[in-house]
């Protein structure tokens, strides 16, 4: 980025606070320069403030802040996320250095640094590294060393010790997304026993869509999985990895909110899941999702039985009780009819609008809804599933605030 300490110029802060909501890229139409900066560059800072408003709510209310390029400020982790990884480092060692090294845009750094007496950034990107830097100084962050190298280098050439932390790049020459964690960079199955000769614990962030098992057996001494979201949405998912532990790894299926409060834990292990037993039922007075952590840790079986709720099917991840139960960790919904005629549809739906959701079904939810006629909006819920006997559409309202 070309003379990117003119962004924190007060006038060009300004500039990019007063457009947050602007088209930014009418400005590289209208001008190819403003401020003695290229308006591609103010383009990138103006998308990138307005994307972490709730991403990175400090950063975006901190003037002066220097945006990356959309790839590294998407591949960051959220506020909420650090927060919670900050706080489980601190209970799970007792170690006062961290070392990040895969540092990028630097936000788990800063939290790991509320948390830690000493931490170092290490990222090979010498422009990520400098405005990192810029914004940890910003932001208050005294206690960060900043160091441009590769993690291969760093651990090949130095001999500090602490907690490591790891979030690898998941994409290859070609930019295509990639899962396996040997496939990464850094390896981290190649590195993890030299990190063990100088540190009790590291943390690995993985892609959300990695196959837990075959995380375990690419890291055989994980104590804790943990599958994280926000606000139901899976984000990250986590191995806490202790030297010479052997033992049957925990799992954890943690929901957070936007602030980084825990709205729902879930723990379990695979062996208890595996020995759960699942009753069945077709569809009663109300249903339940289990939350997007909890799905993602496999916990379907476990989850039923300790809720008392009903499996609609072995496929379908979606479960049913005559009475409400509360405090389930999902969403839960109140049936209003099931398998609804037009007449029925028009008098639930008279504005053809519903959001509508499908588990294990024939259809995608955009095609259930082009079938029914609807639009995406409303307030009831259009569920489509398979029972054990056949396939259902349900028709009811979501209830909130249990």
């Amino acid at each position: 980025m070309a003379n990117w300490k003119r962004i924190y110029d007060n006038t060009v802060q300004d500039f990019i606070f007063k457009n947050e909501l602007a088209d930014e890229w009418q400005l590289v139409l209208q001008h190819k320069t403003l401020f003695d900066l290229p308006t591609k560059s103010l383009a990138e800072q103006i998308a990138g403030r307005r994307k972490s408003k709730k991403k990175l709510p400090l950063w975006h209310q901190t003037k002066g802040i220097v945006y990356p390029p959309a790839l590294n400020l998407e591949q960051s982790s959220s506020q909420a996320t650090a927060l919670f990884k900050a706080a489980l480092l601190k209970t799970e060692t007792r170690q006062e250095n961290l070392v990040d090294l895969t540092g990028g845009f630097g936000v788990d750094s800063f939290f790991f640094s509320k948390s830690f007496k000493s931490v170092l950034y290490v990222e090979s990107n010498k422009d990520l590294v400098e405005w990192v830097q810029h914004n940890h100084k910003l932001l208050g962050a005294s206690n960060i060393q900043h160091i441009c190298t590769t993690a291969e280098a760093f651990i090949s050439t130095n001999k500090h010790t602490g907690v490591f932390y790891l979030d690898p790049a998941r994409r290859d020459a070609n930019a295509k997304k990639i899962f396996k964690l040997s496939d990464c960079t850094p390896d981290v199955t190649q590195l993890q026993e030299l990190l063990f000769t100088r540190s009790e614990v590291v943390l690995l962030k993985a892609s959300p869509l990695l196959d837990i098992q075959q995380g375990l057996r690419e890291l055989p001494h994980t104590k804790v999985v943990i599958a994280l979201s926000v606000d139901n949405e899976m984000k990250e998912l986590l191995f806490l990895a202790q030297n010479r532990f052997y033992g049957t790894p925990q799992i954890r299926a943690v929901d957070l909110d936007w602030s980084g409060a825990v709205r729902s834990e879930f723990v379990f292990t695979t062996e208890q899941e595996a020995n759960a037993q699942a009753s069945f039922s077709e569809p009663l007075q109300y249903l339940y999702e289990a939350n997007a952590a909890i799905l993602k840790a496999g916990a379907f079986k476990l989850i039923g039985q300790q809720f008392n709720v009903h499996k609609l099917a072995p496929n379908t991840h979606l479960y049913t009780s005559g009475q409400h139960i509360k405090d389930f960790p999902g969403r839960t919904f109140s049936v209003e009819v099931l398998n609804p005629t037009e007449k029925q549809i028009k008098e639930l739906l008279p504005d053809r609008r519903a959001h509508t959701t499908v588990r294990n079904y024939p259809l995608t939810a955009p095609q259930l809804m082009k079938k029914l006629n609807l639009q995406e909006g409303g307030e009831k819920f259009v569920l489509g599933f398979s029972g054990a006997n056949k396939k259902y559409i349900s028709i009811g309202t979501r209830i909130v605030g249990d």
